[in-house]
């Protein structure tokens, strides 16, 4: 009898294993480096709409990019403004930053994506551009999505770059889908799915076409012919179809956001997601509103198909600059994901205040 229980216990250990192989991880913070990047009040930079200079990053930076670039990271941070008080009530700009070891990073003095005289002053006025992902073309060329917020409605919208300084905006990311349905729908996050190449996380076909992960609340799915245009994908009824939703009792229990990239592996498609902890149902080990970060895994021939998703948050707020801040409930948003000599870079925004780091070496 007792024999009979070591082998269930042993093979009950070992199916729990096993079942976490799929995960990227497990990560460390570089508390040596953290915060890798903090508010700079010094850097001005001259408004295009306001027609003055103003402290374009003096405030908060959070909410970070990321992708390898000639052998370096490039982090494309969410920098707010002092023009108001209250959390959306800044103007957001995009800051850009370099690294040779993805742990300290130079700046670049003026944002590269901000509100401006263009096509798309009224949906980024005056709330701004804020909390991008990236993923690399096939031709070496880059795509943003981004959230434009002009303190009425936040829409994902799409934006291209050559060299990630100057932006092409192209507006709502569901703009032509099923008509306009979705083209102003709210959401704040896109997560398209890639592959590693050499260091490079490039934006997948599956089944002749590109897939995102999309949405908070419930992630939906969406696909593209050229990453710019995107159409959700629909139930029998005609309803966006739910892949992924909230749990009660769990980390998650609010809601989950999509996170950075997707990545497919030898397992499938890893999808990293934020998790809002319920004020009312929610985990009662983490505190109450506070955001922590899971992984899914997804069929890597069938994206919509999801395998397996981790009951426990893999990253969650514990160190004092992730508990303090303009989110105090504390957070770790977790945005940029690269693959750089040898390890996964992991960068995330810190209560809404500053950028952090951690890290997984590649077993």
């Amino acid at each position: 009898m007792q024999i009979s229980l070591l082998i269930s216990f042993f093979m009950l250990c070992l199916s729990s294993i096993v079942a976490l192989d799929w995960t990227i991880g497990p990560f460390v913070r570089a508390d040596s480096a953290n915060p890798i990047i903090t508010p700079r009040p010094e850097s001005c930079f001259t408004c295009p709409i306001l027609q003055k200079q103003v402290h374009w990053e003096c405030d908060h930076t959070f909410n970070p990019a990321a992708v390898v670039k000639d052998g370096k990271v490039y982090l494309l941070y969410r920098a707010e403004d002092d023009s108001g008080v209250g959390i959306g009530m800044h103007t957001s700009r995009l800051g850009l930053a370099e690294s040779l070891d993805g742990l300290t990073f130079q700046r670049n003095p003026l944002p590269v994506l901000f509100p401006n005289h263009d096509s798309q002053f009224y949906n980024e006025w005056p709330g701004g551009c804020e909390d991008s992902r990236i993923v690399e073309k096939e031709d070496g060329s880059y795509v943003m999505m981004y959230t434009q917020w002009n303190r009425q409605m936040a829409v994902l919208a799409v934006a291209t770059s050559k060299d990630l300084m100057s932006w092409e905006k192209h507006g709502y990311a569901f703009e032509k889908a099923q008509n306009g349905t979705y083209g102003r729908r709210y959401c704040k996050s896109g997560s398209i799915v890639c592959k590693v190449v050499n260091d490079r996380l490039i934006a997948a076909k599956i089944q002749g076409k590109y897939w995102m992960y999309w949405g908070e609340g419930n992630i939906y799915l969406a696909t593209s012919d050229d990453l710019i245009s995107w159409e959700p994908l629909v139930d029998a009824n005609g309803q966006l179809l739910a892949i992924l939703g909230p749990r009660p009792g769990k980390y998650d229990s609010d809601f989950p956001e999509a996170g950075p990239p997707a990545v497919i592996t030898k397992n499938g498609i890893v999808f990293l997601y934020n998790g809002r902890n319920s004020t009312e149902n929610g985990d009662p080990a983490i505190p109450k509103g506070a955001y922590s970060a899971g992984q899914a895994l997804f069929d890597a021939q069938d994206p919509t198909k999801l395998l397996a998703r981790l009951d426990q948050p893999f990253f969650k707020p514990e160190r004092p600059y992730e508990k303090s801040g303009q989110y105090i409930d504390g957070t770790v948003f977790v945005e940029g994901l690269v693959h750089f000599q040898g390890k996964w870079l992991l960068y995330y925004g810190t209560a809404d205040s500053a950028i952090g780091v951690t890290v997984a070496t590649d077993l």
